[in-house]
């Protein structure tokens, strides 16, 4: 099985992928609009790597100036590449993350991002395994299945995803 990364490549090995920063295909990832606080960040991303069991990716993010909130919906560890972010939590909690800092964020943290001018990082994500989760997950799959039920086909925003029961 070979496997496409961000710039189209195929890997004949997808246990083994290497890439340099550079070279991951970036396409532009907006920002939710209601979540800008100032100015006009411009994101891209690109997918390095994903892992064989689907729980696990790399990334290369980049952002131009701007201040937003973020939610990390995944376990993310972060390696800032180039430029700098103040990132601060609900709670007043700041820090400034520049080239070489590495910061993690746990699942469900949220965060404001201000950027003054640019920031590139890679970004290692991982899905937290959640059983409660998973199960009615697969509960929401057993029932579409059962009575071919598409409501999340209905529901913008929704499609491929369990919704709760």
């Amino acid at each position: 099985m070979s496997m496409p990364n961000a710039a189209g490549s195929s890997f004949a090995n997808p246990e083994f992928i290497v890439g340099r920063p550079d070279e991951v295909a970036l396409l532009d990832a907006p920002i939710n609009p209601d979540w800008i606080v100032k100015g006009d960040p411009r994101a891209r991303a690109g997918l390095h790597s994903p892992s064989i069991d689907g729980n696990a990716s790399t990334h290369i993010w980049e952002c131009t100036a701007g201040a937003f909130w973020w939610t990390f919906h995944d376990e993310e560890t972060v390696l800032i590449l180039e430029g700098q972010v103040r990132v601060t939590t609900p709670s007043g909690e700041a820090r400034t993350l520049q080239s070489g800092d590495i910061a993690y964020f746990a699942e469900g943290t949220k965060a404001l991002w201000d950027i003054d001018n640019y920031v590139k990082k890679v970004a290692f994500c991982r899905r937290t395994s959640n059983p409660v989760k998973q199960f009615r997950a697969m509960l929401g799959r057993v029932r579409r299945a059962v009575m071919g039920d598409t409501v999340s086909a209905r529901i913008p925003g929704t499609a491929g995803r369990a919704l709760p029961l």
